[in-house]
This record gives structure tokens, C-alpha cells and sequence, in this order.
């Protein structure tokens, strides 16, 4: 494959995945080859990334999407022809040993052994063969060497008077991970020889954070997702001010227009306007705890505090099958984020009876106890799957809301294939407000944006 069409099929693969790179991107990234050659591969990563890669969040996706159209070697691993373990014990040793001197070059060829020897499935070269990272780090275990690898460190001098336990554990477990990222790595870049390049960049390489399904999403990918909240929040803060401050124009003012037109014979050049002063809008929302639902609304709520500025009052309430107003620790959260949902949870009168989402008794515990804190300025959002596990989903409830507030909207994390399905009651409720398909952090943001009053 020449140069150009690797690069322009690197840069058609980090379209599919979202990155934004169109004919100048490629142009610029074409350009930063061109000046710095291929001896340092760091150098050329760095160089496209600053060229190609526009947003936060996109970096993993752009190194994993590198690593397979500029990989380190071809082939079988130079150390797995040469002098491989002999077994899985000795190879669990040496990366044993590698991991307590943090030498990296080791771990680098230790992940090529390892997906070589114990990745492998079916044939190599036939229809259902291939290399499979989870395959190698099952078998291999590398989490279990911490302790090993502790007290190796220990020994070699790094003790109480350098390393507290904790930091070294902490120290160690960051060099686990870093040897499992070269594993997924290097199973990709085998299994591309085998099942092709463009297959395995369009199935294997996990999304962007803004990509990621809530429901789908791992405790990992929602932590990286709240890393997100304090820069996305800014973002749709600047966007919110710009939309607000263009609504404050209104209509034009024709006499005062006429007037101006004075100075300049009678041509309206500079137009006056009536100015609006629109008050900022109050923010409701209620939001859904129960299983998997839980991560979508957690994020929602600290991403709406987050922009409280914009608004002149935000009051959260939160249910499973009760509702208890969560404002405060909403608030709090703020400081920390892992744990809100926990909270939330512990302290708040959520859960009264199995811990299954009671649509319809939590609506009704809304209307009848807090019905006063929706008014004619309030935005109110319903976070939530809409899944009533076959009870009422008492639809009076939600045309009372309804008839008192500004807007109403109802933010669904399920695909909208599935509204309706087995015990969900979307359609009913998105028959009195309007419910939208909100599964990722890209598809909030755009509602947040787009629904909000100005």
C-alpha cells in the first residue's frame, strides 16, 4: 500500500468513529508527514494527532486507529521466533519481573509473546481464525501479579522511605493496565493481518467518550464520561449565552428605524430593534435510578448543575419507586462525582419497597407533593427508559406537569426500536410530550442545546 492510501484510509477510519477530519486535515496531515519521514513513530503519531484530531475525547480512538495503519512491527513478534517462554508460567514471571522495573521495551514484547502464545483461536489463516486480547489476558491474569510484583519492588529498594504502600500499589496497578492496553493493542494489529485493516478499525476499537451508549457503557467509560461534564458544560454554556443574547433582540422597531434612516437619506441601514429581556429559565428534573438507567441520569443531572448559571433555579428530584427531591446532593456531587449516584441512593427516600422503577407511584408522589415547583417559566425533564415493570404509568400525572409548565420533554436512553417493548411505556407517554432518543453524551449535548428556552 502506497503512503497516500494509507492515509487516506487511516483518515476514512477515524471518520467512521467521528473524528471530524475532512480534505484539509488530510492535506495539513499529508504535509506533516512529508516533513517528518517515518524513523520516529512517536513523532509521526504526535505529528498527525496535532493535524487530524479537533476534540477532547477523541485521542484514544485516534491512537488506537494509528496503531493498526502505522503498526510498530509485521508479523510475528521478533521474540516469539527467537526464544519464547517455553509456558505460561515463565512468561508470567518475566512479566512479573518487568512490571516491578518498569521497563518498558520488556513489556512491549511480553504483550507480543503473550497474544502469539496464548491469544491465537481457529485457524491463523482460515475463515473463523484470529488473535483475542480477552482471550490472552484471561488466561494470562496479569491482575493477579500485583502482589508479586509488590514485594519485588520491596526487595529492590523500594521501600517506606520512597514509596508509601499505597502509592506503590497505585504505581503498580497503572503498569497492569498499561501492559493490558499493549495487549489489546497488539491483538488488533495481529488480527488485522488475518481478518483485514478496515474490518477490524470498524469493529474493534471502542468508541469516543461522546460515542459511547450510556446503557451500554463500562464503570470505566461512564468514569471517563464524568471527566467530561466541567469542559462540555462550558461549551454549552457559551452556546446557551450566544442563543440567549440573540433572542434578546426581537423585532424591528419601524419608527425608530425610519428616524436613523435620516442621517443617511432615507436608506435603513442600520436597523433598530425592539429589545426583549427574557428571563432565565427555571430547570425541573426528574430522573430515573433504577439499574443501568442510573449512569444516563447521574451524568445528566451533574451536567445540568454544572450549567446552573444559566438558569434562575434548578431543582432535581430523583426516583425508583419513590420520589425525594436530591437538590442538595446534586450540589454536593459536584466534588464527587463517583459517587452521587451512591448517595443519592443511601440518603435519599428513593427506594421504598424492591428496588424496581414505579413509574407511575412516582409520578403521582411528584404531583402530589411537589407540583408547586413547576410554573409557567419551568423547563422540565424526564430522565428515563419509561420501563413501568407493568404497572400504570399513571398518564394523568404527566398531563398535570404538562398543563403547568413552559415545556416538557422526556429524555429516553433506550433505542427507539425498543420505545414500547415488553413493559416500556414510551409511546404512551411520548402521546402527551414529546420524547426524544438520548443514548450518548454527542445526542444530550445537541438536546441540551436545542430544547432549553434561551
Amino acid at each position: 500500500m502506497t503512503v497516500t492510501g494509507r492515509l487516506t484510509g487511516f483518515v476514512r477510519a477515524l471518520r467512521a468513529h467521528g473524528v471530524a477530519a475532512g480534505p484539509s486535515e488530510t492535506a495539513d496531515a499529508a504535509a506533516a508527514l512529508a516533513v517528518l519521514g517515518f524513523e520516529d513513530r512517536e513523532l509521526v503519531r504526535e505529528g498527525l494527532a496535532a493535524a487530524l484530531v479537533r476534540r477532547g475525547g477523541q485521542r484514544s480512538v485516534f491512537d488506537a486507529v494509528f496503531d493498526l495503519y502505522f503498526p510498530a512491527g509485521v508479523g510475528v513478534p521478533e521474540r516469539a521466533r527467537e526464544d519464547p517462554p517455553r509456558n505460561r508460567e515463565q512468561l508470567r514471571d518475566e512479566l512479573a519481573a518487568a512490571l516491578a522495573e518498569g521497563d518498558e521495551q520488556a513489556l512491549v514484547q511480553l504483550a507480543g509473546l503473550a497474544v502469539d502464545q496464548l491469544g491465537q483461536y481457529g485457524a491463523p489463516n482460515g475463515a473463523g481464525g484470529g488473535f483475542s486480547a480477552h482471550q490472552t489476558l484471561d488466561r494470562l491474569q496479569p491482575q493477579t501479579l500485583i502482589v508479586r510484583v509488590l514485594e519485588a519492588m520491596r526487595a529492590g529498594g523500594f521501600g517506606e522511605g520512597e514509596f508509601t504502600d499505597r502509592l506503590a500499589r497505585d504505581e503498580v496497578r497503572r503498569r497492569v493496565e498499561d501492559f493490558r492496553g499493549r495487549v489489546r493493542t497488539e491483538a488488533r494489529r495481529r488480527a488485522a493481518e488475518v481478518r483485514g485493516r478496515e474490518r477490524i478499525a470498524q469493529h474493534a476499537i471502542a468508541p469516543a467518550a461522546d460515542r459511547v451508549d450510556f446503557l451500554m457503557a463500562s464503570r470505566a467509560q461512564l468514569g471517563e464520561l464524568r471527566r467530561t461534564i466541567q469542559p462540555l458544560s462550558r461549551k454549552l454554556a457559551t452556546r446557551l449565552s450566544a442563543r440567549r443574547k440573540r433572542a434578546t433582540r426581537g423585532q424591528i422597531d419601524l419608527r425608530r428605524t425610519l428616524r436613523r434612516s435620516l442621517s443617511t437619506g432615507g436608506v435603513p441601514l442600520r436597523p433598530a430593534y425592539r429589545h426583549r429581556r427574557p428571563g432565565r429559565p427555571e430547570i425541573v428534573l426528574l430522573c430515573d435510578l433504577s439499574g443501568s438507567v442510573a449512569g444516563f441520569a447521574n451524568f445528566t443531572m451533574l451536567l445540568v448543575q454544572a450549567l446552573r448559571d444559566q438558569f434562575s433555579k434548578v431543582r432535581v428530584f430523583a426516583f425508583v419507586d419513590s420520589t425525594d427531591e436530591v437538590t442538595h446532593l446534586v450540589d454536593a456531587g459536584a466534588a464527587d462525582p463517583e459517587r452521587l449516584g451512591a448517595r443519592i441512593l443511601g440518603e435519599a427516600a428513593v427506594v421504598r419497597w424492591d428496588g424496581h422503577s414505579d413509574y407511575g407511584g412516582a409520578l403521582r408522589q411528584f404531583t402530589e407533593e411537589w407540583l408547586d415547583a413547576v410554573g409557567p417559566r419551568t423547563s422540565v425533564l424526564v430522565l428515563g427508559d419509561a420501563r413501568t415493570n407493568g404497572g400504570d404509568p399513571n398518564l394523568a400525572a404527566v398531563r398535570a406537569i404538562r398543563d403547568r409548565a413552559r415545556h416538557v420533554h422526556w429524555l429516553n436512553p433506550e433505542r427507539q426500536a425498543l420505545w414500547s417493548t415488553g413493559d416500556s411505556a414510551a409511546l404512551d407517554y411520548a402521546g402527551l410530550v414529546p420524547m426524544h432518543e438520548c443514548r450518548t453524551v454527542q445526542q444530550l449535548s445537541g438536546l441540551v442545546t436545542r430544547l432549553l428556552p434561551g
